[in-house]
């Protein structure tokens, strides 16, 4: 049999087959092809489950690889891996992990990958999977992943042969290895590994034969070296002198003792804190175990092993490495390793320093006399190996495994330099890797020591570049290496499992496993050992009465730790329902918690916690009893105190950031565990599912990150995976046409009175729906040139359909609309659902129409020209009239001119030239007088739209033009007639906004409080931009926008008293998404009323009864295609709106209530659109956020001082410390930080910041300006200033030396400010708010006059506060509790915001039009104005950070600062972007401030803002 070239031997058949018929653990030894035999039983898989992957795990990352890419060959679908690299802890969303499972027929991944998923129910074991196979099967014991993954989830779905349906059950097991057991009792260590993995452990018994035709057992030997003799021991100078220098070292100097000293002198005595770091100290000083002790301790204890294990020229050597390479790493100037803080590179550097090291010699005498007999015995069976292979005409390679990685390296140097070597063999070494960027060792700068990456170590020995590989136990398991003909083990195997695995890297005939073993020793006594157990378990493998199906039976563990677990109720969806609840019982498709996940998933909740700056969000524990008495790192009490270990049992108590606004954050077990740890365990699992229990989990145990409703339906989950993602464009049928019928509309006529300012009224027929003007006000028209026209419509009554009128309007109005519109009209169809008839007949143009009907009749005219003449004829037969209005410059639609005159006088030369230009088409054309003079219409066609000043346009627009009455003809239409058919389109265009408004209020928002919201709010609301019209939705959505965010902040701080700021903020952004918006605007059919279409008089034409398209309404979707439609054979008209459209008409109505109603009609409106929220008046949700303020026993002596700063006093002074509470601060454990009060705070700075830009006297903002100046007085800069410019004072006296001479006591004033009344027990925030403080100190001089006089908005001082961002926070957290404390009051905050100065600030830009914008936000609109592209780079060297601006690739401008941090990245980004301005004179660019808030794409080239990399 063959598959995929590869041929299937007999034993690999009989082990495919036995898979097929139950769970086996094929036990082979390394070579035989174990995973061919997977990749075959992985083919049937496929082919038999195709609704279900399986699943290859291996126990390291490398091993996944090598077998993705073997599965990958014979497998015709896709198969996926998943390894630390992809970063599965952000695969937070199940549909991700589906739609994995789906692409690919096969997964490969670590174990611990699976673990997580199935943990957390985005991976079911019963639904998903059909086969698991596990690599290294002998892994699956104790707490190994494998096992949990067996004893968590798989025993607990049904077994294949139940009746339960095939979709939910186990999967098959496959394991292999090449050793079941590590050693010890066989039939014990067989039955734990089978009752683990439900399988039988197999090997061929049909085939042995054959397996042993492939299967090369080596030869074993054994070699024996001195060990060093005790009272002459090598001498190694290096170590020597690092030896000196440890022992001379005092833990009491290291930075971190250093650190912990200073941190408990500033911790409250009998707080949690410090006892927290009194622990931490004396365990440090007790055990020294600081990053520096610990690690050069470990380096000492390293270099010995090497000395006594190969010498001493391999300890010099390997001493001198690690403190060069050390010096390096230790250099604060780099950061070659950034986990080393600075403090600690310079404690060791001078540590370092001191050790006075040599380089070794390479001398061929001194390596050869400075070896141990060990490397000479290694040395000798290299050569004589080398020696047999090549006397069989075979090339020699070799495996020499090591047991530290530190040995591999001083032993593979040692061997490329030893005389007797180095010409004869070429090394290479190979150590274990990690995907890890935390490390925190010392002998960590090891991993800077290697010199060729491992994979080219293995292509270099495949290809004989490396004939020896001195390797770790990395090469035993797995790792594809070429078969050799020669494996030592430098140090004897551990176990068994290490005994099989690198005896099996020896697959050459004749090869050779040779052990050295030190003479005297007692390592030789465990061959024999291992060789009676391999015996046993060939026995075992065997005996025919292992034939059966393991019963399940559960394995010993630590009752502490397995007993404990917590499912879901549900997680996930199952399709059957008797499936469903079958399912539920068995904890199908239900996320776990367990003892052992508890700890991580707590730390992980507690990282995604958004962290304030100096707080330390991690999950604090403190073992009960401590482990040191109070004090004991003192230096008089620790030599007393000292006891022996404490043995147990133990407690733990496990306390949660201060922004977590929990009644309590402290969760204690009682003292009754057996270790430290798992005490911890029990605390996190506690405090883990309380957080589930206060609804702070999703259903999968994972903090709510993107998915914040759990009851939304499942296309708009799919739409949640961003807040900020917008779908493109939402297909939705045709907006409402005003004019058509529905229900019971058509069974009358209503009647009106039209009057437009000049021209005698008109009767207007409507059959639609009824016009309704507020006053009988209709539109106001602007004409060119011309005073604004005022329209006046008054309803008269509802006549019959059959009244006489109708048909004489319907002729009447078909004219009117013909003369100018008649060429995008069809004659047949005059269904008009709007007709007009003049109140008073003009009798004089009705005898003038009687003439042309028989001029008609004479000539048969087309329908075309229905209403003209010939102007000759016309002007013969009337003299020549001079009360003309439309001339035509010919018949059959040709262009309309307004009628001047007529022209008796000859035409002057220009005039001539002109006019025979005019008509170039007819040679020697006659001028015969009188002429028609005309001009154009004017190019304006909705009169709806205001026009320029009066008088402004040039007469050279409007010039004259002369036509010849015998091709030209004449409209026989009054002057009025000619305004009707010029302004009608546009009147009508205005009623049918109204009537479209009208109909939103009667059909959406009947009954509701939305109704009384006017009707002129309505409509600009609802009228697009794209529309054209005079006013549109853009200002009012921006105040909407600033609402809805406001009254949605406030629904959920009240909803979720026990959410962290960071939840808050995704809700928010979820329930105001424009996604969101719009579906709810699509669920209420709300975008029919959406104004969109713009009004072109060159394309207008009238609207009909009957429409020429039949439209059919059906159900928008936002992400689905609408099915199009066909009734007969027209197919329904679509019309696409972006899903911003849909989205910001809900905010521009939310912003119209407000207006009209204030905060009470906007929460109407809100609610209204639902949005997922559970909605409550204001006063409501305010109302009971207040109920649950607690009243302090004390209060902070800061709290009056803050009062006198904001002019308010607190009614509720827990919401004033709440306000002031850092999350660093220790005391008062149940209050929280002020993270919910900022949040709060944000969204009311912005309301009234937005308020006032709306409603700022004679200015009109555009969306782009009200941003703008919001932007310039609410960001983290100016709110710094603000709280660093705050400030009152406070009256003392101290004793002083009065006029008089005499002590007496004088008075004094202390200022106090803002800043220093934040609570907090942070020393980094200490020294931030000094540093902060000097430097507000140098610049609040500049500032202030820049603010209170200048032109120019002082960006540039702002940023280089450098200020922190609690800084700002704490103005915003004062402000919400002042909303809050104030019931809600606006006035009240208004009147604060005023006191801080925040207001002022703000009318003064205002006031006097400071120029706001931004340096590098006007430097980037220059760019995307003129099609440049533009990048900013940073370089960062010796202390020094540049920005380059690169203009077009060309470097423009070049600023370098001393580098603090990203603060002083931001300022030298800003001060590059100003000088840049200054360069290229930009001050005075005209930009479009829009831009600023809709980004659009450069128009020639792309944008580039990028940030290099460290040089």
């Amino acid at each position: 049999m063959t598959s995929d070239g590869i041929t299937t031997r007999g034993y690999q058949q009989e082990m495919l087959e036995e898979s097929l018929q139950r769970n086996i653990i094929i036990a082979l030894d390394t070579g035989s092809g174990k995973t061919h035999i997977a990749v075959l039983r992985i083919k049937t898989e496929v082919e038999r489950q195709p609704k279900k992957v399986s699943w290859f795990v291996a126990p390291t990352v490398a091993l996944c690889e090598q077998q993705r890419d073997v599965i990958r060959v014979a497998i015709s679908g896709p198969v996926g891996i998943i390894s630390g690299s992809k970063e599965p802890d952000q695969w937070k969303n199940a549909s991700l992990w589906q739609t994995a499972l789906r692409n690919n027929r096969v997964m490969v991944s670590t174990p611990q990958v699976l673990l997580d998923a199935l943990r957390h129910s985005y991976v079911s074991l019963g639904r998903d999977i059909s086969l698991l196979i596990f690599d290294e099967a002998h892994h699956a014991v104790d707490n190994h992943p494998y096992n949990r993954i067996m004893k968590e989830f798989y025993f607990d779905l049904p077994a294949q042969l139940s009746s339960a349906s095939s979709d939910y059950q186990r999967p098959s097991i496959l394991g292999l290895t090449a050793s079941p057991i590590y050693g010890g009792n066989v039939a014990k260590a067989f039955r734990t590994i089978e009752e683990n993995l439900d399988s039988t452990i197999r090997t061929p018994r049909h085939h042995k034969d054959e397996l042993a035709k492939f299967v090369y057992r080596p030869i074993f030997k054994h070699v024996l070296f001195d060990p060093p003799d005790i009272a002459n021991p090598p001498f190694s100078t290096n170590l020597a002198a690092l030896i000196a220098v440890v022992k001379s070292i005092d833990i009491q100097n290291d930075p971190y003792v250093h650190s912990l000293r200073k941190q408990l002198s500033r911790a409250i005595r009998g707080t949690a804190e410090y006892r927290r770091i009194d622990q931490m100290l004396s365990k440090v000083i007790q055990k020294e175990d600081s990053f520096a002790h610990k690690g050069l301790r470990d380096f000492e204890r390293t270099a010995e092993a090497i000395c006594q294990d190969l010498g001493s020229w391999a300890a010099d050597w390997y001493v001198w490495e690690v403190v060069r390479h050390a010096k390096q790493a230790a250099n604060p100037q780099n950061n070659i390793i950034s986990t080393w803080k600075r403090q600690e590179k310079v404690y060791l550097l001078e540590i370092i320093n001191r050790i006075g090291v040599s380089p070794v010699s390479y001398y061929p005498g001194d390596i050869s006399h400075e070896c141990s007999d060990k490397v000479h015995v290694l040395i000798s069976t290299l050569l004589s190996e080398k020696l047999d292979t090549e006397s069989m005409n075979e090339s020699y390679s070799g495996l020499v495994f090591v047991q530290r990685r530190d040995t591999v390296l001083a032993l593979a140097k040692l061997l490329q330099h030893h005389p007797a070597t180095k010409d004869v063999f070429k090394f290479g070494y190979l150590l274990g890797t990690s995907d890890s960027s935390y490390r925190h060792s010392f002998l960590d700068i090891t991993r800077f020591m290697l010199e060729v990456s491992p994979q080219d170590t293995l292509d270099n020995f495949k290809i004989g570049e490396i004939t020896v590989i001195v390797s770790t136990a990395v090469a035993e398991e797995g790792i594809d290496i070429q078969a050799c003909g020669s494996v030592i083990r430098w140090d004897p195997p551990q176990n068994m499992a290490s005994w099989a695995q690198s005896r099996g890297r020896a697959r050459r005939k004749k090869s050779t496993y040779t052990v050295l073993f030190r003479r005297g020793g007692s390592e030789q006594n465990n061959v024999s050992k291992w060789q009676n157990l391999e015996r046993e378990m060939v026995e075992l493998y065997n005996d025919p009465s292992r034939d059966f199906i393991m019963e399940e039976a559960a394995a010993d563990s630590d009752v502490d730790d397995e007993v404990l677990e917590f499912r879901v109720p549900s997680t996930g969806y199952v399709p059957n329902s008797s499936i469903r609840r079958s399912y539920s019982r068995i904890g199908l498709l239900r996320a776990l918690l367990t003892l052992h996940s508890a700890v991580s998933h707590l730390s992980h909740f507690c990282a995604v916690i958004p962290s304030s700056v100096h707080a330390d969000n991690r999950p604090l524990y403190d073992v009960d009893p401590p482990e040191f008495a109070e004090g004991w790192h003192s230096f008089d009490n620790r030599s007393k105190s000292f006891v022996s270990p404490y043995a147990g049992p133990f407690g733990s108590k496990v306390t949660l950031p201060r922004s977590l606004p929990l009644p309590n954050r402290e969760f204690a077990t009682e003292r009754i565990y057996r270790s430290r740890i798992s005490a911890h365990r029990h605390a996190a699992f506690t405090a883990y599912k309380a957080l589930y229990d206060a609804e702070l989990l999703n259903d999968y145990l994972l903090p709510i990150t993107s998915v914040t409703e759990p009851h939304l339906d499942e296309e708009v989950k799919e739409m949640l995976k961003d807040v900020e993602r917008r779908v493109g464009f939402a297909n939705v049928s045709l907006q409402l046409d005003p004019w058509t019928l529905e229900g019971t509309e058509g069974k009358c006529w209503h009647t009106y009175e039209l009057s437009i300012d000049g021209l005698p009224p008109l009767i207007l027929f409507n059959i639609s729906r009824s016009i309704f003007l507020p006053n009988d006000e209709g539109p106001t028209l602007y004409r060119p040139g011309q005073v604004p026209i005022s329209t006046y419509l008054r309803f008269i009554e509802s006549i019959s359909l059959s009244d006489a009128r109708i048909e004489q309007a319907r002729q009447y109005t078909k004219m009117l609309f013909w003369s100018l519109n008649g060429s995008r009209m069809s004659w047949e169809k005059d269904d008009f659902p709007y007709l007009v008839l003049p109140k008073e007949s003009d009798t004089h143009w009705e005898r003038r129409r009687e003439w042309l009907s028989q001029v008609n009749t004479t000539i048969a005219a087309t329908r075309a020209d229905e209403y003209l003449t010939s102007a000759e004829k016309f002007g013969k037969a009337f003299a020549y009239p001079t009360d003309l209005a439309i001339v035509r410059n010919g018949f059959q639609f040709a262009k309309s001119y307004m009628f001047v005159g007529w022209r008796y006088d000859p035409l002057n030369e220009e005039e001539e030239t002109a006019f025979r230009k005019y008509y170039s088409r007819f040679q020697d054309l006659e001028i015969v007088y009188p002429l028609l003079e005309v001009q154009p219409f004017p190019p304006r066609s909705n009169f709806l739209i205001p026009t320029p000043t009066l008088g402004k346009e040039r007469p050279s627009e409007r010039r004259n033009i002369f036509l010849l009455p015998r091709i030209s003809a004449i409209a026989v239409l009054s002057h009025a007639e000619s305004e009707y058919a010029l302004l009608l389109p546009s009147i009508l265009r205005s009623f049918a906004c109204s009537i479209t408004v009208s109909s939103l209020r009667h059909e959406l928002f009947n009954s509701t409080p939305l109704y009384d919201i006017p009707n002129s709010l309505l409509l600009t609301a609802m009228t697009a931009p794209v529309s054209g019209e005079r006013t549109n939705y853009q200002r009012l959505e921006t105040l909407g926008d600033t609402v809805l965010k406001f009254v949605a902040g406030i629904q959920l701080l009240a909803e979720y008293p026990l959410w962290h700021e960071g939840y808050l903020t995704r809700k928010k952004d979820h329930a105001v998404a424009n996604v969101r918006l719009a579906k709810e605007n699509i669920k209420r059919s709300l975008y029919r009323w959406i104004i969109r279409d713009r009004m072109l008089c060159k394309k207008w034409k009238p609207n009909y009864i009957k429409p020429e398209i039949s439209k059919v309404m059906v159900k928008a979707q936002v992400t689905d295609p609408i099915d199009e439609k066909i009734y007969g054979k027209k197919k329904k008209k679509q019309q696409e709106l972006s899903t911003k459209v849909l989205a910001d008409v809900v905010e521009s109505l939310i912003g119209a209530a407000y207006l009209h109603g204030g905060f009470d009609l906007g929460y109407q409106c809100a609610s209204f659109f639902d949005m997922g929220l559970r909605w409550q008046p204001l006063p409501m949700r305010i109302e009971a956020l207040l109920a649950r303020v607690e009243i302090p026993d004390d209060y902070p002596s800061q709290l009056g001082n803050v009062e006198r700063i904001l002019g308010y006093t607190f009614k509720r002074k827990s919401l004033l410390i709440e306000a002031l509470t850092h999350a660093s601060y220790e005391p008062n454990l149940n209050t929280p930080s002020y993270e919910r009060m900022e949040f709060l705070g944000d969204s009311v700075l912005d309301m009234v910041v937005i308020d006032f830009l709306y409603h700022a006297p004679g200015k009109n903002y555009s969306p782009g300006h009200i941003y703008l100046r919001k932007s310039a007085v609410v960001n983290a800069h100016i709110l710094a200033y603000i709280c660093l410019s705050s400030s009152t004072t406070a009256d003392a006296t101290m004793p002083g030396i009065n006029s008089d001479g005499t002590i007496a006591l004088l008075p004094e004033t202390h200022i106090i400010h803002l800043w220093q009344c934040l609570l907090h027990t942070s020393s980094p925030v200490l020294e931030d708010q000094r540093t902060t403080a000097v430097r507000y100190k140098h610049r609040k001089g500049d500032i202030h006059k820049a603010l209170t006089s200048g032109n120019i908005f002082p960006w540039a001082d702002l940023i280089r506060l450098q200020a922190p961002k609690f800084f700002s926070d704490m103005v915003e957290s004062l402000i919400g509790a002042v909303f809050l404390d104030s019931s809600g009051d606006i006035d009240v905050v208004r009147s604060v915001i005023t006191k801080l100065g925040i207001l002022p600030i703000l009318e003064r830009i205002v006031c006097d039009d400071v120029d706001v914008l931004h340096p590098v936000s006007r430097l980037s609109l220059w760019a995307s104005k003129h099609g440049k592209e533009l990048q900013y780079l940073y370089e960062k060297e010796k202390g020094k950070v540049s920005c380059i601006i690169l203009v077009d690739e060309k470097e423009e401008c070049r600023v370098t600062e001393t580098y603090h941090g990203r603060a002083s990245q931001e300022e030298v980004k800003f001060m590059a972007a100003e000088q840049a301005i200054k360069q290229f004179r930009l001050r005075d660019v005209d930009v479009n401030y829009t831009l600023m808030k809709k980004k659009r794409g450069p128009t020639k080239k792309k944008q580039v803002f990028q940030a290099s990399n460290s040089k």
